[in-house]
């Protein structure tokens, strides 16, 4: 016997009603806003919270709780999804070209406390800059990727199909010309 809910669904009117069982068989509609309908109309049948997400193809009955608190303060407003808390943060080329240039360089030793960079690395020491306290190791692997950087097994980045390569003459840069057609 399932225990007694401490927020029971109050009683659906006739709109509500065909509100719901109408969204219940969208085809085109949110399948959030789809399953919610179905998980309303299985507890408004008397369905216990967990059997009723099971027969909307959720899994937790908490959500079914929250959803049902939610749908007697709102009505069917509780339905739509709610927006997220905040816009990811984005940076323009300035910000982008400063990740660039910090990756580029050689580490100092003991200013950046490393001898090679990682995206931990990159990332400590680029927070220190202002505008960059957020700043994700995701982010800045999106930017050196998008400007044809790669990791490469001696954990350094570098260009893609660019190599330094030690000749009698010195050092030498060699670019391999199938470099973006290996890529895709």
């Amino acid at each position: 016997m399932p225990r007694r809910q401490k927020n029971p669904l109050r009683p659906l009117t006739d709109q509500e009603r065909l509100e719901l069982e109408r969204l219940s068989r969208s085809h085109h509609g949110a399948v959030v806003v789809v399953g919610r309908a179905k998980v309303l109309l299985g507890v408004a049948a008397g369905l216990p919270y967990t059997q009723a997400a099971q027969e909307a193809g959720r899994t937790s009955g908490d959500g079914v709780a929250h959803l049902v608190a939610r749908f007697n303060q709102h009505g069917l407003n509780a339905l739509a999804t709610r927006p997220s808390r905040r816009p990811p943060r984005t940076y323009g080329s300035a910000e982008r070209n400063r990740i660039l240039d910090t990756a580029r360089r050689p580490p100092d030793r003991e200013q950046d406390g490393t001898a090679t960079w990682s995206l931990s690395t990159l990332q400590r020491v680029l927070r220190r800059e202002p505008g960059f306290e957020q700043l994700s190791t995701y982010t800045i692997l999106g930017v050196l990727r998008e400007a044809g950087l790669t990791w490469q097994r001696d954990r350094t980045w570098c260009e893609t199909g660019v190599a330094q390569r030690q000749r009698k003459s010195g050092v030498v840069k060699v670019t391999d010309p199938n470099a973006e057609a290996k890529k895709s």
